[in-house]
């Protein structure tokens, strides 16, 4: 059945390719990104072109999630333009690269803003319209860093990662009171088919940086990234992480996974989430509130019920 979905941070990555391939499988979607006249233009008239070639549809929507104004614009006119929103798709964030020391306090704050609380700005434009239909999905894709692997120069994006996927699981307790559902989709490495790596921020403190490149060898930020790259196998494409995305959403209500782990690299995050997310289970049970964990049968209907435009 069609939906209609949001997906943050869609300009380009996983967000681009979760957009595309939602939209293959007859859902409405919105792919959104900011300066949709400017920075991002080019990738508007790509998407416009996809959405034709393929008839499918798949529509860009401005939305900064750095700003709460632009949050509360676009989930409104999805809004007037459907009358609900089936499935929000947390994806919008930034990756840096570099000693954490070498990074500024302001730098770390801007890397949160946009990880975590554009997620938090987002939920509080569109959470009301879901919880009064009484329905909905929320997606939020994860890091494998969260409970695998950590491997240094990327310590402020997984510090920020990590805070996002503890908001989802404490947003997944309390809206599942309204019937709405929660996934969190958690890739691993991928050094091939997206641009995280080439786009990362880098450390505004060049004096520090330098004093950690002196202090390692030469080349350990290039050997770091081609270790990473080697456990990453040759036949691994990010396109796997929008496939999981796409049989999440295409899953029926109460058939869908908690939590679905991507992660080609197999840096050990699979056997870590199975052991966490149980303790976290184990202890609502405990304190009398395992009824939390699974979504209230929703009341609501698809948008597509509901005769919208």
């Amino acid at each position: 059945m069609s939906q209609v979905i949001l997906v943050t941070g869609a300009s380009s990555g996983f967000g681009r390719l979760m957009a595309n391939a939602l939209a293959g499988t007859g859902h409405t979607v919105y792919a959104s990104m900011r300066g949709l006249d400017g920075k991002n233009a080019g990738h508007v008239a790509e998407i416009a072109a996809y959405a034709k070639q393929h008839k499918v549809d798949l529509r860009t929507i401005e939305l900064d999630v750095q700003s709460d104004a632009s949050s509360a614009a676009a989930i409104d006119r999805i809004i007037t333009e459907h009358g609900c929103l089936d499935v929000l798709i947390h994806n919008a964030g930034h990756m840096v690269w570099g000693p954490s020391e070498a990074f500024t306090p302001e730098q770390l704050a801007e890397l949160y803003d946009v990880n975590v609380l554009g997620a938090q700005r987002v939920n509080r434009a569109a959470l009301p319209h879901m919880r009064k239909a009484r329905h909905g999905l929320m997606v939020w894709i994860s890091s494998s860093s969260c409970a695998g692997g950590i491997p240094p120069m990327l310590g402020p994006y997984f510090a920020a990662k990590a805070g996002l996927d503890q908001l989802a699981v404490s947003y997944a307790r309390e809206l599942a009171q309204f019937g709405i559902e929660t996934s969190i989709v958690v890739p691993g490495v991928f050094t091939k088919g997206t641009n995280h790596f080439a786009h990362a921020g880098v450390p505004l403190d060049i004096a520090r940086a330098a004093e950690y490149q002196a202090a390692l060898s030469k080349d350990f930020a290039n050997d770091l990234l081609k270790a990473l790259s080697a456990t990453v196998p040759d036949d691994a494409a990010p396109e796997v992480v929008a496939d999981a995305v796409v049989n999440v959403v295409n899953a029926s209500f109460g058939k869908r996974p908690f939590r679905v782990v991507v992660d080609p690299a197999s840096d050990g995050a699979m056997v870590s989430f199975a052991v966490i997310d149980r303790v976290r289970e184990e202890f609502l049970r405990r304190i009398g509130f395992g009824g939390l964990l699974h979504p209230s049968e929703s009341t609501g209907q698809e948008c597509i019920d509901r005769q919208c435009i």
